[in-house]
């Protein structure tokens, strides 16, 4: 233990010395190394797939879902979105050094509110490899340093990005500990990590509801929390409902293992006979599962019994629970009762219906018309992002670039005196 308490130490003492150094890096350093990454990552890509190899031959092992080896899996086609990715990001204004706001006083006092980095954060997150690349650049080009602790089941993936993302580091002239990986799997190294507010200015867990409660209860900084992604999708009398139906295929079926996928789907009694047929079909075919209230099994034979305990389950799988509601007023409530206030979501051609949903539905993304996969930092164009945070402080929905930052106040005077 006290070997590990030293190595965890040592790491977050290097990655704060790198975040002094890097309030300094100018945009042009910071977007030179995103560049050289992506640059590295696509010669390198034969490597990296190998590597990715082993966490795959081992996944068994863990009890890994088929979504689950999904997110694992590296492709050609992978690699080259993350390198895009990157160099989505050198697009990106630099945050650091923005102006916020000012105002000058009558005394003549000149007070700005400038944007800073947060300084380092320590990023724990689950076994999807991408991860590690997105949330480096992320932090990097918001001037923070990160600690980045990955699944034990992509440690031979994260190893081998890493690597290019330090070469990369240290072609530019930016420091090497900027990014740092978290090399050993003993879960007691994120009890430490947890406990050097002196060191790490914020922790960010995304993964399952249990590491999530525990890094909040255990944590002595603050935390940007990333729960459950129990996302609805409401259809209502008004609904277009061919748009409905090409929605919630898109929302569940598409990459159902993601947090922003659907799925409960709430439909209104009006049109529930004429849509649930066609989408339960639709659904099939996609080979999703469908666990519905009474209503729904009387219009979908071979509909599954929902339970109560579905209604709350965040399935990351092709499994669907379905409820008829009499009203938007119920599917409000059922929301507001299961609901995870990650995103949710109304198809509809009804104005006040739309206004009605999202002023009162409190969830980090509501949308209208539109699938629950676009709940996304890329899709917002916010670049990458770290996570989509369920809380309502420090930041909230996806989190991107200015969400990793702070600011102070910078005040110029020219001799005055209180």
């Amino acid at each position: 233990m006290t070997e590990l308490a030293d190595y965890t130490r040592q790491l977050a003492e290097q990655a704060q010395q790198a975040s002094r150094a890097l309030v300094g890096a100018t945009g042009e350093q910071k977007n030179a190394w995103l560049h050289r990454s992506a640059a590295l990552i696509r010669e390198r890509g034969k490597d990296l797939i190998a590597a990715n190899a082993k966490d795959l031959e081992q996944a068994p092992q863990y009890g890994l879902t088929s979504a689950a080896i999904d997110r694992l899996r590296l492709t050609s086609d992978r690699l080259e979105s993350i390198a895009f990715a990157l160099e989505e990001i050198a697009l990106l204004p630099n945050p650091i050094g923005e102006i916020i706001d000012s105002n000058v006083r009558p005394n003549g006092l000149l007070v700005t509110r400038v944007r800073v980095p947060l300084g380092v954060v320590f990023f724990i997150y689950e076994s999807r490899p991408n991860v590690t690349v997105d949330a480096a650049a992320i932090c990097v080009k918001s001037g923070n340093a990160v600690i980045l602790r990955g699944g034990k089941e992509a440690l031979h993936s994260n190893q081998a990005f890493h690597g290019l993302l330090a070469e990369a580091l240290n072609d530019v002239g930016l420091p090497q500990h900027a990014v740092q990986l978290v090399e050993t799997t003993d879960r007691a190294a994120v009890g430490h990590f947890l406990q050097m507010a002196d060191k790490i200015d914020v922790t960010i867990p995304r993964g399952g509801k249990t590491l999530i409660e525990r890094v909040a209860s255990e944590a002595r900084m603050p935390v940007i929390k990333h729960f459950d992604g129990i996302c609805h999708l409401y259809v209502d009398k008004a609904a277009d409902l061919d748009m409905a139906t090409e929605i919630t295929i898109n929302s569940k079926c598409q990459r159902p293992g993601v947090c922003n996928a659907l799925e409960t789907l709430l439909v209104h009694t009006d049109c529930a006979e004429a849509f649930l047929p066609k989408v339960a079909g639709r659904l099939t075919e996609a080979g999703c599962e469908i666990r519905g209230d009474a209503r729904t099994r009387e219009l979908v034979p071979f509909a599954k019994t929902a339970t109560d305990a579905d209604y709350h389950t965040e399935y990351l799988d092709l499994i669907l629970s379905v409820r008829v509601v009499d009203d938007i007023q119920t599917a409000m409530q059922h929301i507001q009762e299961y609901g995870s206030h990650h995103t949710d979501n109304i198809v509809t051609n009804d104005l006040q219906a739309a206004n009605l949903f999202t002023t009162s539905v409190d969830s980090a993304a509501v949308m209208i018309n539109a699938s629950t996969r676009f709940n996304d930092g890329g899709e917002f164009g916010l670049g990458a992002e770290i996570g989509i945070s369920t809380d309502r402080f420090h930041a909230r929905g996806p989190c991107g670039l200015k969400e990793l930052t702070t600011y102070k106040y910078v005040v110029h005077g020219n001799g005055q005196i209180r």
